[in-house]
């Protein structure tokens, strides 16, 4: 829940001149519902993509403040946010809630980010292991897992480390999306190969290339280093650089 229609622009505007090989890999912005219009209008026509923060389970209805996810479809969007830690946390989103979500995301031809992690509290019980297990199985029978086109993405965000400035090691980081990708491979190895794993969880752009370097480490669901231009395209160079083995 951060900026204006002319901070959207700016940002939007610095992203695209930065001239990152064609978004190569992808870019996708999530602002805020009253800002995908000023994003839509700067990155129509281009390679940059966008999506929205969260979205209703029903397609619609009398749901005041809700918005469904063939709304987003109309407003250009590729991509929505599910289950992000603040949602679980603050909104008490369940696993169940989460997944219903997840459906409608996918009923409605978006590609839903799914947000996973632990607590700090999780995390001192030794407890990452079953939490993610619990929140990945919740959404794996609703996918269709022999299929070749990509119909998830999943986004292990520590939730001790968001917002905090404390993000995982890439050692620790790479050990999670190890063991998320040998869980869904236990339901589909074909799913597991395929899959994009993301990091979210105070990504810099000092810390940026190490986490990429990673194995299973494919992108990063960036938070806070978002708002600013210059660090935002130095974590999309990162990625590039990681992209093209550099």
């Amino acid at each position: 829940m951060n900026g204006l229609s002319a901070d959207a622009v700016h940002l939007t505007q610095a992203i695209l001149s930065a001239d990152l090989e064609q978004m190569r890999p992808e870019v996708v912005l999530f602002p805020p519902y009253t800002l995908l219009h000023a994003v839509t209008q700067e990155a129509k026509g281009t390679a940059l993509r966008w999506g929205g923060q969260n979205l209703f389970w029903e397609a619609s209805g009398a749901y005041t403040g809700e918005i469904s996810g063939a709304m987003l479809r109309d407003m250009g969007c590729r991509y929505v946010l599910v289950g992000h830690s603040e949602r679980r946390q603050i909104f008490a989103e369940t696993d169940e809630l989460v997944a219903r979500k997840v459906k409608a995301a996918l009923s409605s031809g978006l590609i839903p980010v799914v947000c996973v992690g632990e607590s700090e509290t999780e995390r001192a019980q030794g407890a990452t292991e079953q939490v993610l297990q619990r929140q990945v199985e919740a959404i794996l029978p609703l996918l269709n897992l022999e299929s070749n086109q990509p119909n998830l993405i999943i986004a292990y965000e520590p939730i001790w480390a968001i917002g905090t400035g404390q993000s995982a090691s890439p050692e620790q980081a790479q050990a999670v999306h190890a063991f998320i990708r040998k869980l869904v491979a236990g339901h589909s190895s074909q799913l597991a190969k395929r899959l994009i794993l993301l990091y979210g969880g105070s990504v810099k752009g000092n810390n940026a290339a190490a986490l990429f370097d990673q194995e299973d480490i494919d992108g990063a669901l960036v938070g806070g280093a978002s708002l600013s231009a210059g660090e935002f395209i130095q974590i999309c160079r990162a990625a590039e650089l990681a992209g093209r083995g550099g």
